[in-house]
């Protein structure tokens, strides 16, 4: 019998909800039909929080023994106190140790996926961290350019991806090129193949303006860039549409004919991600050599410690990070 390598978790700011719903996703493993997976970071975080089995392991290859008793966790121990939704700079320093370690444990292929747990921006930014995100941090190590990977954000019936991400929206308009969109598309269709098994993967463009600009009436830029990036995708042989007005574009029919929308801004993408997956949304990095996923939402302070926080986006960030694993092994087969 062949064993996969299991899937590496950080755990993120130990002072945050990710702990919590770590625990919580291995206790509804079963149910969930989660793959085997191991937490990085300090266990006293996760102890602070529940009571349930930790296995604290040296080396990987007792994670997935370890996996249907216990909670395996590889420990970083230097997160100082501890204090449930009150986080600090030892915390950080916790935090970013845990995720270069899962990120080198998946870069090496000793565990077979990373899943990141969420962290506190201004916390780290306290200790010297430059990277605009987790997303920025891990192409970085892996050695591929912030402009070569794609955040999409992908539930039970929508992916989206932003192509302008955390910047102003006063700024969107002078960021989004034809070179930026075509690029983004490229990545989004390769990693739509690569990970999620899709042959011929079916994009759909917003627009940047009410109505997709009105024929130019109310904005040039679907005219001007959006228009001739969709023509260039389409001469490559990619299935692109578009742009469509954003506000008719997420309901159910609309979703029925395309495989993912390239979104303009931050949360022309997020909202509608969102609004139908709140609980089951996952972050997904393409165009990286590994699989990278995340819940998507924040660090939740001010529910840690209480045992409120719900683990549906942790689990299907672990869920997803094993399938895609699992169609990436079966494309390097056949």
């Amino acid at each position: 019998m062949i064993v996969t390598a299991p899937l590496a978790v950080s755990i993120g700011d130990p002072a945050g909800i990710g702990p919590e719903i770590i625990a919580k996703a291995w206790a509804a493993r079963d149910a969930a039909e989660l793959p085997a997976f191991f937490a990085v970071g300090d266990a006293r975080a996760i102890e602070r929080v529940w009571n349930g089995p930790i296995a604290k392991i040296d080396d990987l290859d007792s994670a997935s023994n370890a996996f249907r008793d216990a909670l395996p966790v590889l420990t970083v121990e230097d997160a100082g106190e501890i204090t449930p939704g009150y986080p600090d700079v030892e915390g950080a320093r916790c935090a970013l140790q845990s995720l270069e370690l899962a990120a080198g444990l998946a870069r090496s292929g000793a565990a077979r996926a990373l899943v990141t747990g969420p962290v506190s921006k201004a916390q780290l930014y306290e200790i010297g961290f430059t990277h605009p995100g987790q997303t920025e941090f891990v192409a970085e190590r892996c050695g591929v350019a912030p402009e070569n990977a794609v955040m999409m954000l992908a539930g039970p019936t929508l992916r989206v991806v932003p192509m302008t991400t955390h910047v102003p929206l006063a700024q969107v308009s002078s960021l989004l090129s034809i070179e930026l969109i075509v690029a983004k598309a490229q990545v989004t269709a390769r990693g739509l193949k690569r990970n999620f098994g899709i042959t011929k993967p079916r994009l759909a463009f917003a627009g940047f303006n009410p109505h997709a600009g009105e024929s130019g009436a109310i904005g040039r830029e679907e005219i001007e860039i959006i228009e001739p990036a969709i023509a260039q995708l389409r001469e490559e042989g990619i299935d692109a549409v578009g742009p469509f007005a954003a506000d008719t574009l997420f309901h159910a029919r609309a979703r029925a004919n395309y495989d993912a929308v390239m979104c303009c801004y931050h949360d022309q993408a997020l909202v509608p991600l969102k609004t139908l997956h709140f609980d089951e949304g996952v972050n997904i990095t393409l165009g990286l050599p590994i699989v990278r996923t995340s819940p998507d939402h924040g660090t939740a302070f001010n529910l840690a410690g209480e045992n409120r926080a719900e683990p549906g986006a942790m689990i299907a960030a672990i869920r997803m990070a094993g399938e895609a694993a699992s169609q990436r092994a079966a494309c390097a087969i056949s």
